[in-house]
């Protein structure tokens, strides 16, 4: 099994020495998830705190009137995890599905803690990922409150590099916010313009 994608994602904040890479590694499960098969369900305890190896998830809720939003796309070399379902053991808000075969690294919460007790040093990687994730939740909310669609759709574009060949424009609507028929609208748009 190949670990070089999360130490390297972990390195750029901490260094670890050879024995707190062994130790590190012994606390993860690997774990394939089906495309289309959920990772956690909206209302289950989140237990694991996740990061993709291959692959893409998507991140989202369902309203009352069953209308699907995604919050965010979680793609190789990224974590994900639903933070106070984690933390406080509360039933999950978001769910988080396979949009592609995907694979993932997983560190129970048990694990997690043990971790954080015996190579302090990931305190400091927690709090980089826990501070980033909350600029970039404030981001979105910002951008969701003043940008046009067309903006949107250029900040994910910028976000999101090369996503759009993977995933279907019904998944990047509802990231956006908009119907898909109106993103046709923009992307023919924008095809036009940079023509």
């Amino acid at each position: 099994m190949n670990f070089d994608l999360i130490i390297s994602n972990i390195s750029r904040d901490i260094k670890l020495t050879n024995e707190e890479v062994d130790f590190f590694i012994s606390l993860l499960e690997f774990k394939v998830i089906e495309k289309k098969k959920y990772l956690l369900r909206t209302g289950d305890i989140c237990r694991y705190d996740y990061f993709v190896n291959s692959g893409c998830l998507k991140v989202g809720y369902v309203d009352d009137k069953g209308t699907e939003s995604i919050i965010k796309f979680a793609l190789e070399d990224w974590w994900v995890v639903d933070l106070d379902s984690f933390l406080h053991c509360k039933p999950s808000f978001y769910f988080l599905q396979a949009i592609e075969e995907t694979t993932v690294f997983q560190i129970s919460k048990s694990n997690y803690d043990l971790l954080h007790q015996q190579i302090p040093k990931f305190e400091k990687f927690s709090n980089a990922r826990w501070q980033n994730g909350f600029i970039a939740l404030q981001q979105r909310i910002m951008q969701n409150l003043s940008l046009t669609a067309e903006e949107k759709y250029l900040h994910f574009k910028a976000k999101y590099p090369n996503l759009e060949l993977r995933i279907s424009q019904k998944l990047i609507a509802s990231y956006l916010g908009i119907s898909p028929e109106f993103l046709s609208v923009l992307r023919k748009k924008r095809a036009t313009s940079l023509s």
